[in-house]
């Protein structure tokens, strides 16, 4: 049964021209004109029995008079004197009635243009509620993934294809306080209640981590601070040390290695070889025969940095036998600014969750429970919880993207690893994504070295099962290599002119008048576009059950509360413990 109920007589004009996805649609009934608003859906009789073409419209304009006259060169009447009402439309896909064995179906692709005087109609009333539902259609999972309700029928809900909003990628952007928080809560609390869930949060500011943000199937996990370091069992406690030995070659030399040192080649080329040396050495002591012949300098094998430091040190202060006496050995003095900033770094509190490591983070069986506490599925980890938030708050903002990029490389570097059929995927939320995956490093090499996991994953992730949700309040500041392999986009309002722009360059051309609404959206109020969306649409985001930290503060009501308690001594004990608890 055919979803459209359209009488006769209810056309509110007929097609005047066509070019390739645009239409210029002649409205005869001024009143008809009046009830149409930009963004509105249209229906266009195909030339093809059974099939409607849809659209929607980008521009209404009013009859010229007598002594008006109109600029039409842009919308294609070749700069013609205009004699009607008009609209200009975009076309974005064709509704069939029947398609194989099933009925009511909508694809983005325009089998068919329509013909000149080919009827047109507004999709309206009971007709907008069934293409609503008709576009919503979905695998029927058990929880199938809904964001809201859509802005024209708020009584059809809007559902989007999971499978397609992370296997391509997804941006959520939105300026403060437009309810981006919100809409990433609402995806969570869907993900939670799936059997098998598996994603990582990660979340910056500690707004995913408080105490209302609970449910089955979320657990928390926050990067150790100093207060944690020396413990055992922080895994255990949600508590992740993340070892130095975690770190690639590059990685480590990155955080402390000074380019503009000319001893920098011999540093380079001496902390390589006793690194690797060392992880030679820990395979011996533990009586290892699988890895020994195999690894290579950044393979992740434990190592003691103390034996590292104290073998350069003794390269440093080397006295060799000459001629005449003892005298300076070849990398004597050469090697003391290296070891400084090394023992600088080991010995900073704040880098502890790196350097100060336990007994525990020292074997090899570390690493086999670290993957599977942040990688497996719901039913598969000890928490039976397949959403993992990790809290990075409390991580310095000068290795912050060194430290997300180590977590995203290994959750990546595991899957491209797993065979095939056990491949599981995991999706990584990136709160806050212009501070780790930026479109400008400043030459920073350990930013720029976090930056090109996300690239890799953004570029051959799909192959194995790994996932970007892009989270930012600035699209203008986040990485164009990476936005550009995304191919869902959810925006919220945006008042900025430079991200407006970034959002609109990553559309198809028949779409940008589309975002023309995105500094006008109401807070809530979200412009969907990509794969996961048949149709580009607004949507309502409902408020989720599970409330993160980002509620904007009221100052006006705060200032004019004579009751209201401040606590400053605690977050100066805070700040000088460099931890929140």
């Amino acid at each position: 049964m055919a979803i459209f109920e359209f009488k006769a007589g209810t056309e509110i004009g007929t097609v005047f021209s066509v070019d390739t996805a645009t239409l210029i649609v002649k409205v005869d009934e001024l009143d008809k004109l009046r009830q149409l608003q930009v963004n509105h859906l249209i229906a266009i009789k195909s030339s093809k029995a059974g099939q409607h073409l849809i659209g929607i419209i980008n521009r209404i304009t009013r009859k010229a008079s007598d002594d008006e006259r109109t600029d039409v060169e842009d919308l294609g009447l070749g700069g013609f004197l205009l004699t009607e009402n008009i609209l200009k439309i975009n076309l974005i896909g064709t509704l069939l009635d029947k398609h194989g064995s099933k009925e009511n179906v909508f694809k983005r692709n325009l089998d068919t243009v329509p013909e000149i005087e080919a009827p047109c109609y507004s999709i309206d009333g009971k007709n907008i509620t069934n293409f609503m539902k008709t576009i919503s259609s979905h695998e029927m999972y058990g929880t199938p993934l809904s964001i809201g309700k859509y802005s024209i029928d708020e009584h059809a809900e809007a559902f989007l294809d999971g499978d397609k909003l992370f296997q391509r990628h997804a941006v959520i952007v939105g300026s403060t306080g437009s309810g981006k928080s919100w809409c990433v809560a609402k995806i969570i609390e869907q993900i939670a209640k799936l059997p098998m869930a598996n994603c990582l949060l990660f979340d910056i500011h500690g707004e995913y981590s408080g105490k209302d943000f609970k449910a089955d199937g979320i657990q928390h996990i926050r990067v150790a601070n100093p207060g944690d370091l020396g413990k055992k069992g922080s895994l255990a406690n949600n508590v992740l040390m993340l070892p130095y030995w975690l770190l690639t070659y590059e990685e480590m030399l990155a955080m402390l290695l000074d380019r503009s040192d000319s001893n920098a080649p011999n540093q380079a080329m001496l902390f390589s070889k006793i690194v690797y040396e060392e992880k030679i050495k820990f395979l011996e002591e533990v009586k290892d025969k699988e890895f020994k012949d195999t690894i290579t300098i950044d393979s992740p094998i434990p190592y003691k940095i103390g034996e590292v430091i104290k073998r350069l040190r003794e390269l440093d202060e080397e006295m060799v036998t000459g001629s005449r006496g003892d005298k300076q050995g070849p990398f004597f003095g050469k090697l003391t600014r290296f070891i400084q900033r090394l023992e600088a770094k080991m010995n900073d509190k704040r880098l502890g969750f790196l350097f100060q490591i336990s007994e525990d983070e020292l074997k090899l069986e570390w690493m086999n429970e670290f993957c599977v506490r942040l990688m497996c599925g719901t039913t598969q980890n000890s928490h039976n919880a397949g959403v993992k938030v990790i809290d990075f708050s409390e991580v310095p903002s000068d290795v912050l993207p060194l430290v997300i990029g180590l977590v995203a490389r290994i959750v990546f570097s595991v899957q491209q690893w797993t065979v095939r059929a056990s491949q599981h995927p995991i999706c990584l939320f990136c709160d806050e994504a212009h501070l780790y995956i930026p479109e400008r490093t400043s030459q920073d090499a350990a930013s720029e070295l976090g930056l090109k996991s996300f690239e890799r994953i953004a570029k051959e992730g799909r192959k194995y099962g790994v996932s970007l949700m892009v989270i930012s309040q600035r699209p203008a500041e986040v990485n164009r290599t990476v936005l550009s392999q995304c191919n869902n986009f959810i925006s919220l309002r945006l008042s900025n002119a430079e991200d407006q722009a970034v959002i609109k360059k990553l559309l198809p051309d028949n779409l940008a008048g589309v975002t023309d609404v995105l500094p006008i959206l109401d807070i809530g109020e979200a412009l969907v576009v990509g794969d996961a969306s048949l149709l580009p649409t607004r949507v309502i985001v409902d408020e989720p059950t599970i409330k993160p930290e980002s509620a904007t503060i009221k100052f006006w009501k705060e200032w004019s509360d004579d009751k209201v308690v401040q606590d400053v001594k605690t977050a100066v004990v805070g700040l000088r413990k460099q931890s929140k608890s």
